[in-house]
């Protein structure tokens, strides 16, 4: 595991368990990520919530269902997106 991918999973994990990270999260993602040192890709696929290419990545599953979960993704979508299969 990379520096980077661990800066992507540290950013998901605050997102997941801090109410005011999320909050920021969900207002305004692109100014929650110059926190944390991501890079290109990485940033471009947490602002679209692009769940295979963070997979694909290797972010853990484990951090990517709470966030889909509070971003109002049903659990069959959730798993369809992780395998690039989109609803």
């Amino acid at each position: 595991m990379g520096v980077s991918l661990y800066q992507v999973q540290k950013l998901l994990f605050h997102v997941n368990r801090d109410r005011e990270v999320r909050a920021r999260f969900l207002a305004g993602r692109e100014r929650l990520m110059s926190d944390y040192d991501l890079t290109a890709d990485e940033r471009r696929a947490v602002l679209d919530t692009d769940f295979h290419a963070l997979y694909q990545m290797g972010v853990h599953s484990l951090l990517l269902g709470p966030l889909a979960a509070a971003l109002g993704v049903s659990f069959p979508d959730y798993l369809a997106m992780l395998r690039g299969t989109p609803r």
